[in-house]
C-alpha cells in the first residue's frame, strides 16, 4: 500500500512538473534591452497579493479619449519581444500597455499556476483604469497564445470594449488531448492549471474577435473554432492560412487592417 501511494504521488509530482516545463517559459528582461521604445514609458503597478510587475505604456497625447490595448503576451519571452506591436498600435492612435506576467521580463514574483496570471491580468486593467482613468468601456483586452487565457477570465468578470483571442485555447484538457495522448483524459484533474476559456468566453457579453493561424504548430486551429461556438454574439472568427502561431507577426498590414477594423466597430457600439 505504501509503495502505491509513494508511487501516486511521484506521478502526480512528475505530471504537474511536466505541466509546468510546457505551459510556462519566463525569461527575464535583459538590462540592455530595458529602455522602453519610442512613445512609451516605464510603468510599475502592483497586484492584490502584493506582486509588483512592469510594464511599457504608450500614451496618444493628441486624442487621450482613444482606446486603450492591454496586450497579454504568450507564454515565452517578456514585453521586449513585443515592443514592435506597441509601436504599430501607438502609431495609429491607440494607447497601449504592455506588461510582464510575474516572473517574466523584470517583474517581481515568480509564476506558479493560472492563478496568479489571473492576479496579473487584474493589475493591469486597474492601473489604465485608476492611474490613466480609461473607462472600462474603451479598453480592448488582446491575448496571444497563453495570453488568451487571461484575457477570457478577465473579461468574464469584468465588462470591457473588446477581446481579442489570437492563437487561443478552449481548456488546458484539449490542449492535453492533443498534446500527451497517451494521457487518459480521466487524469486530466490531476493538472493544476484548467484554462477553462471557452466556459468563460460564455459570460462575456464584449464584442469578440477569435483569430487563428492554420495550420498552427503549437496549438490546432481547431481551438479557435470551439472557442468561437462558446462566444457570445457579436463575434467573429479568423483564421489565416500560412501565419502558424505567430498570426500578428506573419500576417502583416493585412491582418492589422482586420484588427484595426474590428476595434473600431467595437468602440463604436461604446
Amino acid at each position: 500500500m505504501l509503495a502505491m501511494l509513494l508511487g501516486g504521488a511521484a506521478f502526480v509530482y512528475g505530471l504537474r512538473s511536466l505541466e509546468w516545463h510546457m505551459t510556462f517559459h519566463p525569461v527575464r528582461m535583459d538590462h540592455t534591452v530595458r529602455r522602453p521604445p519610442a512613445g512609451a514609458s516605464d510603468v510599475w503597478f502592483t497586484t492584490a497579493d502584493g506582486v509588483r510587475l512592469h510594464g511599457w505604456f504608450f500614451e496618444n497625447q493628441a486624442n487621450p479619449q482613444s482606446a486603450t490595448i492591454i496586450f497579454f503576451h504568450g507564454n515565452t519571452g517578456n514585453i521586449a519581444d513585443v515592443g514592435w506591436l506597441g509601436e504599430r498600435f501607438y502609431e495609429r492612435g491607440f494607447n497601449v500597455l504592455l506588461f510582464d506576467y510575474r516572473g517574466y521580463g523584470a517583474s517581481d514574483g515568480d509564476t506558479e499556476n493560472e492563478t496568479g496570471l489571473y492576479a496579473d491580468g487584474d493589475a493591469a486593467v486597474g492601473f489604465v483604469v485608476n492611474e490613466k482613468g480609461v473607462p472600462f468601456d474603451r479598453i480592448v483586452l488582446y491575448g496571444q497564445s497563453l495570453g488568451t487565457t487571461v484575457v477570457a477570465d478577465v473579461a468574464s468578470r469584468r465588462q470591457v470594449g473588446a477581446v481579442i483571442i489570437e492563437s487561443g485555447l478552449s481548456s488546458a484538457s484539449s490542449i492535453a488531448g492533443h498534446a500527451l495522448p497517451w494521457l487518459p483524459q480521466q487524469l486530466h484533474f490531476v493538472a493544476r492549471n484548467r484554462f477553462e476559456s471557452a466556459q468563460k468566453l460564455a459570460r462575456v457579453n464584449a464584442p469578440v474577435l477569435i483569430s487563428h493561424g492554420d495550420p498552427d504548430p503549437v496549438l490546432p486551429t481547431n481551438e479557435a473554432r470551439l472557442l468561437f461556438a462558446a462566444a457570445n454574439e457579436p463575434k467573429r472568427l479568423l483564421i489565416v492560412p500560412g501565419t502558424g502561431h505567430n498570426v500578428l507577426g506573419s500576417g502583416g498590414d493585412p491582418y492589422l487592417i482586420e484588427i484595426l477594423n474590428f476595434i473600431h466597430e467595437a468602440m463604436a457600439r461604446s
